[in-house]
């Protein structure tokens, strides 16, 4: 039995959770078994619990599945929230509750591994199997793999599994120069094995003692004063490789000896939290962590940080992290754990707003292989709330533009984009019933009442999902025109206004207190525009058809016998003025309540 959907358990677990103390503590969430499912803290444990046992239609999806099978929950009174803290992380550290975030290390240790054959490959590996040298074991898949292309790459080593003792034609790597190719005989046995000692010293030292540049420039001026030229040009190319790798490892170098770099990407109910981590001034590793039932980036750091840092003993004194929320208690926990002081720090500008932005388009590129979207439409989606001030991102927007010529066929468009897209089954067409003449702030807020109206009545399917954003093609007093009406309706929904600039293109995003430039915001740039654009097309289209069908209306009259309703039954059947003209007879008599001297008139007035 669903327990969620019992009204009677709800209201037991209600009454007794109106009963817990106004103080910091740890609750612990039971099923029928006795067997806990859920773990959490509480600055005030009375508040915190009785919000899971009130209206389920606030919460996750995750959370109304734990709801259901709350059989009991227990609770323990803390002297302070930081004790709480450590408290929890006690309990789920021994407890793994089925509904708490459990990030599972499960990436084991890896190895570099220097096969056994006559002709050795480098190579990562997970497991000791086999014969053959290994060099670990590393923490991180990402240095291993970084550390194998790498060396490959310097020492022009293949990374196929060739038959070097038969000759073949060499691959692309070769005609690139990232292979000797030992496939086709150019290279010696004993040379490839002197390349293969050199990278596994390289890999085991970096760039210094005998694969530091400086040696190797010395080796190379000596084998070119021996006139050992080939010798002198694969070091030379060596030494290039090295210079480039280095380049490279600066792109992601950062100002700070170590810090972490955390972002979120989200989807509904998703999310894909990218971790980076910085060690001696260069990328070491990244990892992601997909997370379900969490709808805003606040409420999935309030958990994964925790469990992420649980069993870190490598902590650094700084994390970015892409979340103005308060984090002074788990700085406070993570301090004292790692015995410095550790940061929580959300930048606003520069090098470090840049590493966050990096580190949320790979968490975006991994959400978007999860959800079947695409990378650059998570980020414009997450750039977009980022920039709005959002509390999540706007998977569904409402946009809306108003077209009349001199106020005349005054309509407007609304058009909606769901997880960045186009959505056009959702899309609606309204005429301006409620005065005449132009006035683009009456004729928006009519619409926006309308739109609303059909939403409190629950009849049309279309109207019954409540947007995460409107936009309104205009700026403040499209906006300020549109506020009362969803104050009227009793509607929480965040609306801006789409603003061009003397060209007609996006220019910002209008608020009731000034512009914000989105031009910086690339994605979100591009993601509005389109927006602005489409919902200009879609509203001019209307108004253009019905100006074209009031036009043919309007000459149809002058026709013997064509009144109003035979004018609307012609242009309603052939649906434009081309077709209607190049109509023979038996076609227009087609039309119901067209006689055949009606049809000849027509027929002779457009053959005149």
């Amino acid at each position: 039995m669903n327990r969620y959907a019992d009204s009677s358990k709800l209201k037991e677990l209600k009454q007794k959770a109106n009963r817990l103390p106004l103080q910091a503590g740890v609750y612990i969430m039971k099923d029928s078994k006795g067997e806990i499912i859920y773990i959490g803290k509480a600055k005030a444990l009375k508040n915190r619990v009785t919000q899971y046992f009130g209206s389920g239609n606030q919460h996750t999806e995750k959370v109304r599945r734990m709801v259901s099978n709350v059989e009991d929950f227990e609770y323990i009174v803390c002297d302070s929230e930081f004790e709480a803290l450590i408290l929890e992380n006690s309990l789920i550290k021994q407890n793994q509750p089925k509904y708490n975030i459990l990030l599972k290390d499960d990436k084991g240790y890896t190895y570099i591994k220097i096969t056994k054959d006559r002709w050795p490959r480098i190579e990562s590996t997970k497991m000791l199997d086999g014969k053959g040298e290994f060099i670990g074991p590393y923490n991180s898949g990402f240095v291993v793999k970084e550390t194998v292309d790498e060396a490959r790459k310097i020492f022009k080593l293949p990374d196929c599994n060739r038959d070097f003792d038969k000759i073949s034609r060499p691959c692309l790597n070769f005609h690139i120069g990232l292979c000797e190719a030992p496939c086709r005989g150019k290279i010696s046995h004993s040379e490839y094995l002197e390349n293969i000692e050199a990278a596994k010293d390289f890999i085991k030292h970096g760039d210094t003692g005998e694969g530091s540049l400086e040696s190797l420039e010395e080796k190379m001026l000596e084998a070119a004063e021996n006139l050992q030229f080939e010798t002198a040009a694969r070091l030379r190319d060596r030494i290039n490789a090295i210079k480039k790798i280095r380049e490279k490892q600066k792109v992601v170098r950062i100002s700070y000896k170590s810090q972490d770099v955390i972002s979120t990407a989200l989807i509904g109910e998703t999310a894909c939290v990218a971790v980076f981590s910085f060690r001696d001034f260069k990328l070491s590793d990244k990892q992601h962590y997909f997370i379900d039932g969490f709808s805003d980036k606040a409420s999935v750091y309030s958990e994964f940080l925790q469990q992420y840092y649980l069993n870190k003993q490598d902590i650094p004194a700084r994390i970015l992290i892409d979340c103005e929320d308060d984090f002074g208690l788990l700085s406070k926990w993570l301090s004292e754990k790692s015995g410095h002081k550790v940061s929580f720090i959300h930048p606003k500008q520069g090098e470090q707003l840049k590493m966050l932005e990096m580190c949320l388009t790979n968490a975006a590129e991994n959400l978007s292989e999860k959800t079947e979207r695409t990378g650059r439409e998570m980020s414009a989606l997450n750039e977009l709330m980022t920039l709005l001030g959002l509390s999540k991102p706007p998977r569904y927007i409402e946009a809306y533009d108003i077209s009349n010529t001199a106020g005349s066929e005054n309509v407007a468009g609304m058009i909606v984009f769901k997880d960045a897209r186009p959505y056009k089954s959702a899309y609606k067409r309204f005429k301006i019933k409620g005065f005449s003449g132009q006035d683009d702030y009456r004729s928006m807020a009519e619409v926006l009442d309308r739109r609303f109206s059909e939403y409190e009545k629950g009849v049309d399917e279309s109207f019954s999902v409540l947007p995460d954003l409107i936009l309104l093609d205009g700026a403040k007093g499209q906006i300020n025109a549109v506020l009362p009406v969803l104050k009227s309706h009793n509607i929480n929904v965040p609306i801006f206004g789409m603003v061009k600039d003397s060209k007609h293109r996006t220019r910002a995003i209008a608020t009731t207190g000034g512009d914000i430039a989105i031009k910086s915001n690339r994605r979100a740039f591009t993601l509005v525009t389109n927006i602005q654009d489409e919902v200009h097309r879609f509203a001019i289209g209307y108004h253009k058809k019905l100006q074209s069908k009031n036009l043919l209306k309007s000459e149809l009259l002058d026709i013997e016998g064509v009144g109003k309703s035979r004018a609307e039954a012609l242009i309603k059947h052939f649906g434009s003025m081309k077709k209607l003209k190049s109509a023979e007879i038996e076609e227009i008599l087609n039309v119901k309540g067209i006689s055949k001297p009606v049809a000849k008139a027509i027929f002779d007035y457009f053959r005149k």
